[in-house]
């Protein structure tokens, strides 16, 4: 089932994997500024799109492999997180193209993760109906 394309939507591996990469993303970009973590980059050997612009197909990776890879991500962005008081909290990041705060990136995330939660239930009631 993770692997199963259906009319052109992502697969749910696929939608699985790019939620972790955006999370991790977000952390070391946006709010760490930093290069990433050797053993986080290392969970991601495929970038997250395509040359078309859509998300890579990911394929051949068991549920445990894309749990684990969430896992970890929101372990280590909750390390950090939580180490944050307030003021870091509300913080801006001036980036070259936006500036965001670590409360909006995690209001950021809560977004994406949902949007593409339901995406992921649409997969499976299809698959489930076919």
């Amino acid at each position: 089932m993770l692997d199963t394309k259906i009319d052109e939507r992502h697969t749910i591996g696929s939608l699985l994997y790019h939620i972790a990469l955006v999370e991790a993303d977000w952390l070391y970009v946006e709010v760490l500024g930093v290069e990433w973590d050797f053993e986080i980059r290392s969970l991601f050997p495929l970038e997250s799109r395509s040359e078309d612009g859509t998300l890579t197909h990911i394929e051949g990776q068991s549920l445990e492999e894309h749990f684990y890879r969430l896992n970890k991500v929101r372990q280590v962005f909750l390390s950090y997180f939580r180490s944050m008081d307030l003021t870091d909290w509300r913080k801006t990041r001036v980036l070259e193209n936006y500036d965001v705060t670590p409360e909006w990136v995690v209001y950021h995330l809560i977004e994406h993760e949902s949007h593409h939660r339901g995406q992921i239930f649409q997969v499976l009631r299809k698959l489930r109906n076919d």
